[in-house]
């Protein structure tokens, strides 16, 4: 892990896509949040700029890079801030940052992880199709 050397939320330019707050059944017995947990929030957040750019469904194809910085502790507020980094005929990729809030005797917002994830538009019968013009 990185150092924990506190800084900011994105700029208000930018909104998070999903904000949640782990809770004691998403950790272990000495509170700390599972890795499987966050994987999963990752991939609800960055599906939802893929499913808006591909104007539907979208299915997981890859986890193209996936960095845990920081622990995750049961009452941080997550923030999940993801874009769009790359289209292709079929394919959306999507970055994904993590921030956590903590609730300690002085708050404090430290990176706690970092994803990039590819999507594929699909169609009613799960097969890929193309993306839709902008």
């Amino acid at each position: 892990m990185s150092d924990s050397a506190p800084v900011t939320l994105p700029s208000s330019d930018q909104h998070a896509v999903l904000r949640v707050m782990p809770m004691p059944s998403d950790a272990n017995i000495h509170g700390d949040v599972f890795g499987g947990w966050i994987m999963a929030q990752v991939d609800i957040a960055a599906s939802i700029p893929a499913a808006r750019r591909a104007g539907g469904r979208v299915a997981t194809v890859a986890v193209n890079a996936f960095t845990f910085k920081q622990p995750v502790f049961v009452g941080d507020l997550l923030s999940f801030y993801a874009d769009i980094i790359h289209t292709g005929r079929t394919s959306i990729t999507v970055a994904v940052e993590v921030y956590a809030e903590r609730q300690r005797l002085e708050a404090e917002v430290v990176k706690v992880t970092e994803a990039t994830l590819t999507y594929v538009a699909t169609d009613g019968n799960r097969r890929s199709r193309p993306l839709p013009p902008i």
